[in-house]
């Protein structure tokens, strides 16, 4: 049992990162394309879809405070990420760092947790892509049936109609994994673009819906604490302490990206010094336009709003009803966040692959994930195969559920991270580090407390969600990946195709 927490050593990832050979993942991104990648993320589907969640069920207007606490908890766990990334620029994120400090096993949790991070979140935005894709098709004449666009667990509240597979959020996770088969240079160009058009609009939206608040919806600004019970029959706390932390933690999947940027380091030019910038940069843009978004949208329309027909394509519905003659506004917003969900599949797509690049290196999971295209240097064949897992959850499982996992999936990887810069302080300080957490003991701590928070405020039957996925990952260690580990006993010869370098 001893090897289940055995270590990488950090002079063998560093050597990693910096082996060059023909199947090796391209450097080419410099800190305004890893800045862009994590705004590319982190503006998306927890803003535009998200937000009206977390008013209607947890907190009203005191989602504003919510997304406060969201973003103190980031920027603790960034500062630790920032210095794992200058100091370990390897493909992997949480995943590599866990491995250095805290051994395998810890290291096949966080793996395995990050599915739910990434794909997962994936497959969400995508199912909040294709809500706003069929309110364009509106425009036109056109409309998908509800039953194609939603999972067989949902039914229209109105016709009663119940959904069968959500097809276009399957179509969108298929383009966007065949662009980044063709190059993370091409995609991460196609992200900033998009990043320029969607954080325009949010510009706009906040400049101009802040005239149209109606102070009322603002009142109380932190509801009495309540019970709130949702259509599909699920309660959750509402308003008071525990709203703000449910608030807090559904939010939160607002924020994630900024560690996407991580999982990019081994294709940074300069990781020691341009992962500070891209994941701190990011955070910190977004935290400011998340906390203005709310305050604008949580006064615009009224919490019943968005308990009932203003809880899908939530931005444009309180547009259209509440700010009238900005009928364009609530388009431009449409075509933007369509345009937005985009680039945040793109970066999560990229994020698993490169997380599931390293954990195949590492021979935890099969040699196909670490293959790399001979002309193109993608892991094509993993960006094939995340596809179909993604595809599957879109098409077949609610946005709310989804998004949930998501996010407490990633604050217990954020604990993780946390823990693990405070635990390599002490067993490795002599270690080169581009970028230091200042007062780490006390940062570290912190930003525990705080992604503990609103794992709580998340409540049991996401925690029970949470078990049940690791108790699964387990499953699949124990039967393959305990086996295949290098780390104990690498095999005689690499399988070609699995360098990993400059």
């Amino acid at each position: 049992m001893s090897n289940l927490f055995a270590t990488k050593p950090l002079d063998k990832l560093i050597a990693e990162s910096q082996e060059v050979g023909e199947h090796s993942l391209k450097r080419s991104l410099g800190p305004l394309n890893l800045i862009a990648l994590g705004i590319g993320a982190i503006i998306g589907a927890g803003l535009f879809v998200r937000t009206a969640a977390a008013i209607a069920d947890r907190a009203g207007p005191s989602v504003v405070l919510a997304f406060v606490v969201a973003g103190i908890g980031c920027a603790f766990a960034g500062l630790c990420y920032a210095e794992f990334a200058s100091m370990i620029p390897v493909a992997g994120s949480a995943y590599t760092y866990s491995y250095a400090t805290m051994g395998e096993l810890v290291a096949w949790i966080i793996g395995w947790d990050l599915i739910l991070e990434y794909a997962v979140a994936a497959a969400t935005v995508a199912i909040a892509w294709s809500e706003y894709a069929n309110n364009v098709l509106a425009w036109f004449g056109m409309k998908i049936p509800y039953q194609w666009i939603h999972s067989p667990f949902e039914s229209d509240p109105v016709t009663k109609v119940s959904g069968i597979m959500n097809i276009p959020a399957v179509i969108i996770l298929l383009l966007l994994s065949l662009l980044l088969i063709r190059g993370t240079k091409e995609s991460a160009f196609i992200n900033g673009i998009i990043v320029v058009l969607k954080t325009a609009i949010v510009l706009l939206f906040i400049g101009i819906g802040w005239s149209f608040i109606n102070p009322a919806n603002h009142v109380p600004f932190i509801p009495e604490p309540t019970t709130y019970t949702t259509p599909q029959g699920i309660t959750h706390s509402y308003g008071g302490i525990m709203g703000i932390l449910g608030a807090a933690g559904v939010v939160f999947f607002a924020f994630i990206g900024f560690d996407a940027v991580s999982t990019a380091a081994q294709e940074a030019r300069n990781p020691k010094r341009d992962m500070p910038i891209g994941i701190l940069g990011s955070l910190a843009l977004c935290t400011v336009l998340y906390v203005l978004f709310a305050y604008v949208l949580s006064g615009v329309a009224t919490v019943q709003d968005f308990r009932s027909t203003g809880r899908e394509a939530s931005v444009a519905f309180a547009i259209t009803k509440y700010m009238a003659g900005y009928e364009w506004l609530s388009r431009a917003v449409t075509v933007a966040i369509l345009a937005g969900f985009s680039s945040v599949i793109l970066v999560m797509l990229l994020g698993q692959s490169r997380v599931f690049f390293s954990m195949s290196r590492d021979g935890l999971v099969p040699p196909v994930f670490s293959q790399v295209h001979p002309k193109y240097r993608t892991p094509h064949k993993s960006n094939m195969i995340i596809f179909v897992f993604t595809g599957l959850f879109a098409a077949f499982v609610p946005a709310d559920v989804s998004g949930e996992m998501t996010s407490i999936g990633t604050l217990f990887a954020f604990i993780l991270v946390c823990a693990g810069v405070w635990i390599l302080r002490v067993r490795r300080p002599e270690v080169e580090r581009g970028f230091r957490v200042p007062f780490a003991p006390v940062v570290c701590t912190l930003g525990i407390l705080t992604c503990g928070a609103m794992i709580y405020g998340l409540g049991w039957t996401n925690w029970m969600r949470l078990i049940g996925w690791l108790a699964i990952g387990f499953v699949f260690y124990f039967l393959y990946g305990k086996k295949h580990s290098r780390l104990n006993a690498p095999p005689p010869e690499m399988p070609e195709g699995i360098s990993l370098g400059k």
